[in-house]
């Protein structure tokens, strides 16, 4: 008999991991949330049939990266064509399809992690407003300084999923990608600082060869909700900068390679 770890194996690749316990079949998919972390799915059998899910983390997550306790009806209403879109089926708070007959459990299982992804990139809505407040000041300063850049530009990292630095910088010394880190909420700070790593580990490959560019952390400290190991835990793999210190970026970003 074919368990659902080995149909798994057999239809998708390495980068989905399979673990069966007691009550559920546990699926590490290479899918991320925002932060980083992987999405995991459970397979639950139900009355001789499979069911996908999620166990309500998706949403929980969503949950914890927000002071208020309750989406707005945009967000419900986001969340629900989501849903729609891929086929699934939300139910107090899981992200579900059933495998029915003629399906793939692979293909249900991609249209799972596929939906929890989309549903978790909602958490841009919750910050949009603060960071493209923040970000709308650099997009000001730095045109006052005569300095050409594009604003959010996608690139793709090596995973193949795409990024959007809020600024790709272009001087003729070298090239800069600069994310703005803005948040009001000390227990979003983390969560943001997390999400900017993952993008950058992503998009690590274009910071060598001839056309390397520099990555750069613009760190908006005019809210007072960033710990020291925020600042460290970016300085591994770009140039951390304050916004109260305007021309320290300007200093970084003409700064010869």
């Amino acid at each position: 008999m074919t368990t659902p770890c080995k149909e798994l194996a057999n239809e998708l690749s390495e980068l989905f991991t399979c673990v069966t316990s007691e009550r559920h079949t546990r699926i590490r998919t290479p899918f991320l949330y925002p932060d980083g972390d992987n999405i995991d799915l459970f397979i639950t059998e139900k009355h001789g049939g499979l069911i996908v899910s999620d166990l309500g983390e998706t949403l929980r997550w969503l949950r914890s990266q927000t002071l208020s306790p309750k989406r707005t009806p945009k967000q419900n209403a986001m969340i629900a064509d989501v849903c729609l879109t891929h086929g699934i089926e939300q139910y107090k708070g899981t992200l579900l399809a059933r495998c029915r007959s003629g399906m793939t459990l692979a293909a249900v299982t991609l249209r799972v992690a596929q939906a929890c992804l989309r549903v978790s990139d909602l958490w841009f809505t919750f910050r949009t407003r603060a960071v493209e407040s923040t970000a709308d000041e650099v997009s000001d300063f730095l045109a006052e300084r005569d300095i050409p850049f594009d604003r959010r530009p996608k690139l793709m990292g090596r995973s193949g999923r795409g990024w959007r630095p809020d600024f790709h910088i272009i001087l003729p010394q070298q090239g800069s990608l600069v994310s703005v880190l803005s948040t009001g909420n000390r227990a979003s700070a983390r969560p943001v600082a997390e999400h900017t790593l993952a993008m950058w580990h992503d998009l690590n490959q274009l910071t060598y060869g001839a056309e390397a560019l520099r990555l750069i952390s613009l760190f908006d400290d005019t809210a007072d909700v960033w710990q020291d190991e925020d600042f460290t835990l970016l300085d591994s793999l770009s140039e951390v900068r304050r916004w109260s210190e305007p021309e320290a970026l300007v200093e970084a970003l003409e700064a010869t390679a």
